[in-house]
């Protein structure tokens, strides 16, 4: 035991500490390198191609070998790639590669590190919020941010939605397969809204958002879809977009980012249809903070404190939730809004699937 003024400090656990503030911090060195390696199109060059020579590699994507040669031994320090020290080759097994190099994979998470960078980068503007109080809108981050969050939730949309999360709402495929209205609120850019038209054509989906820049890109998205006539975007608030009769209203991973989500709840009320349905999709979170001790969580509240809160503060700061409110505090809000039954449809390691009806 050692003395640091009248504190004692116990060795191992001073130790466990110290080992897991290194293990973060090369945590962080190596989602450079994961980046560095998603937008060179390294890892897709290593997929299935076996093992392959610093200089074969360096070849096959027109970088300089020397580059190449430590960051692939970056790669194999933290576990991502296999070196054969006989051959002096370098091999990116299957399993590395639907995280790393598979964009269409619903594990893929390499373009998910423009989310931290987006963060360090704007650093100063979250330092004069936490001295101020004032908020920073979506719009005011840097320009990485959406692409990676975009990235993140896609392929989550795309193993899940269609197949997983639509039928535990009770009776709501049947109705999109015959013909519904949907509002996909909260919408960015529009991954989740081409995978129910495309899915359900005898529906016609409406998209909104507040942020018109991502409405430009979901217009993108969509335009490469076949079979998505069926969709309009709007740029628009979660409190105020127009028209009525929505068979299903959902917010996507966006309600704890507005700055008063009980009018979110209460305008859902008012425009949706007799026997209606509002899909609330979350992050997942307990109810309590102490619950909420993984690593998941701890992403989640630090995206909260610079984006999430962030947000919610530029929007008027009712009541901010933060990323990881809970389903009782969400449940609770939508109470309020009149809504008289409110269930967990399912839940992922990622995501609270909620069903609320009048």
């Amino acid at each position: 035991m050692d003395q640091i003024g009248s504190r004692t400090i116990d060795a191992a656990k001073l130790d466990l500490i110290v080992s897991r503030a290194i293990g973060d911090l090369s945590a962080g060195y190596g989602g450079v390198m994961v980046s560095i390696g998603h937008r060179l199109g390294l890892y897709k060059a290593m997929a299935e191609a076996g093992p392959v020579s610093s200089h074969q590699l360096a070849a096959r994507t027109g970088c300089a070998e020397r580059y190449i040669r430590e960051w692939l031994g970056s790669q194999v320090a933290g576990g991502y790639v296999i070196y054969d020290v006989a051959g002096h080759n370098y091999e990116l097994p299957a399993e590395n590669a639907m995280v790393l190099a598979q964009d269409d994979s619903p594990v893929f998470m390499a373009a998910a590190w423009a989310i931290p960078a987006s963060m360090w980068a704007d650093e100063d503007k979250a330092l004069e919020a936490f001295r101020t109080g004032a908020g920073i809108p979506w719009g005011d981050h840097d320009g990485r941010l959406y692409c990676g969050v975009a990235s993140l939730y896609r392929n989550a949309y795309e193993a899940s939605l269609i197949s997983e999360w639509l039928p535990a709402l009770d009776g709501v495929v049947e109705k999109l397969k015959a013909g519904a209205l949907v509002a996909d609120v909260g919408c960015g850019h529009g991954h989740s809204t081409a995978l129910m038209a495309a899915a359900f054509p005898a529906s016609h989906f409406r998209g909104f958002d507040s942020h018109a820049e991502s409405l430009d890109e979901a217009r993108q998205v969509v335009a490469k879809v076949r079979g998505t006539e069926n969709v309009i975007f709007e740029t628009a608030r979660a409190d105020a977009y127009p028209d009525s009769g929505y068979d299903l209203i959902c917010l996507f991973d966006c309600l704890h980012d507005m700055g008063n989500p009980l009018a979110v709840a209460d305008h859902a009320a008012r425009t949706i249809a007799a026997n209606g349905t509002v899909m609330l999709v979350e992050p997942f979170a307990k109810d309590g903070v102490g619950d909420n001790i993984s690593p998941v969580a701890r992403m989640y509240y630090a995206a909260s404190t610079t984006i999430c809160c962030a947000h919610a503060i530029s929007d008027g700061g009712h009541m901010v939730l933060g990323a990881q409110a809970g389903e009782k505090r969400l449940a609770e809000i939508f109470r309020k809004a009149g809504f008289t039954r409110f269930r967990r449809a399912m839940a992922t390691p990622f995501n609270l699937v909620l069903e609320a009806r009048l």
